[in-house]
């Protein structure tokens, strides 16, 4: 608390990223990062990019990008907004089309940086509960609102919701903006982006951080109907003409092309997926269907914050959130077989589940 903040921000609980750790030879299976370096193409991009370059200013729109997604989405290049990271686009997107006279719609166990916007840009929100099996009800979500945010698939839960059942909810919600945020679409699920020049008021939100390997250069974008698009560029030039920088462009844009690269990762990490799930499931732990790179399980007998502290403990991060309903869960990032055999390992020194 301070005198010299404004009463929002006295008031405001920030979000709490996922442990970066200052420690060597930790294994980190807690933040969702691709544990797969990125694409080769990416880095030539970034390690030959002319330096007298960086003196100068980047493109404002990143033009390149934009074509470059345009192009890959066969979409028009009007369709395409970007931003520093997808968080970043989060909150445009909340500023440009959510602070309405009615509550916004979103689940009770989500990512936790909806209601952080919410309560910082003030705009009044209704969480809808998951089902008993953390499933996302879209049926619960035909209702009078200001507006629609979930994340397909759900994070922290990993579940996936089937691209019908969202043009349902597009078909009987044409009166506000529906986000979905697709961070970890490319793990398993079937993208909305089709939806686009079918719907004007759907906006699918995607990242480079997880399935491009590019969470260090912060680069997110939105695929909207050109006018949902303008909205968030009026906001954008509002608060920042520059925010994604000459370097994080090239990144991305090679990135983008090296296809190959990008199917041969993220099947490595599905793969691997499954065979995580098979371990636990073996130690006696229940895991959440997963779309995503990670896994949410929660063992039978053993409390969630309690084996959190065990693999720390044995130099292994997991993810363990407090919010009742899911505390007993863990959320494990899934590296590579290596780490994910580590973290096996770990988990059968502990003497209820080693015995």
């Amino acid at each position: 608390m301070s005198k010299y903040w404004s009463p929002a921000i006295n008031q405001l609980t920030p979000y709490v990223p996922g442990e970066q750790p200052k420690v060597d030879n930790l294994i980190k299976l807690n933040t969702n990062e691709n544990p797969y370096p990125p694409s080769p193409r990416a880095a030539d991009a970034l390690n030959n990019y002319p330096k007298d370059r960086l003196r100068l200013y980047c493109d404002p729109e990143a033009t390149a990008l934009k074509n470059a997604l345009a192009e890959h989405f066969e979409l028009d290049y009007n369709n395409i907004f970007v931003g520093n990271g997808s968080d970043e686009v989060l909150a445009l997107a909340f500023m440009a089309f959510f602070r309405q006279d009615k509550p916004i719609l979103l689940p009770e166990t989500t990512y936790s940086f909806y209601d952080v916007y919410c309560k910082l840009y003030d705009i009044e929100y209704r969480q809808l509960p998951l089902t008993g099996q953390f499933e996302i009800n879209l049926e619960e979500y035909q209702q009078a609102n200001g507006g629609i945010i979930f994340a397909n698939p759900n994070a922290p839960t990993g579940r996936l919701l089937p691209l019908e059942q969202i043009e349902t909810l597009l078909q009987k919600n044409n009166g506000s903006v529906v986000i979905v945020d697709e961070a970890y679409i490319d793990f398993g699920g079937h993208s909305a982006v089709e939806l686009v020049n079918k719907y004007d008021n759907v906006l699918v939100i995607q990242t480079f951080s997880k399935s491009r390997s590019l969470a260090g250069l912060r680069v997110g974008y939105a695929l909207g109907h050109p006018e949902l698009i303008e909205g968030l560029e009026r906001v954008k030039n509002s608060f920042n003409s520059y925010p994604l920088d000459s370097l994080a462009i090239a990144g991305a844009v090679a990135a983008l092309q090296d296809d190959e690269y990008f199917r041969e990762t993220t099947n490595k990490i599905i793969e691997c997926r499954e065979w995580t799930v098979k371990a636990l499931g073996q130690l006696g732990f229940d895991v959440i269907p997963s779309a995503t790179n990670f896994v949410f399980t929660c063992h039978r007998t053993i409390a969630g914050a309690d084996l959190m502290a065990h693999l720390r403990s044995q130099g292994v991060l997991v993810r363990h959130f407090s919010k009742p309903g899911i505390d007993n869960f863990l959320r494990i990032t899934i590296g590579t077989y290596d780490e994910m055999q580590a973290l096996i390992d770990a988990l059968k020194l502990y003497p209820a589940i080693g015995e």
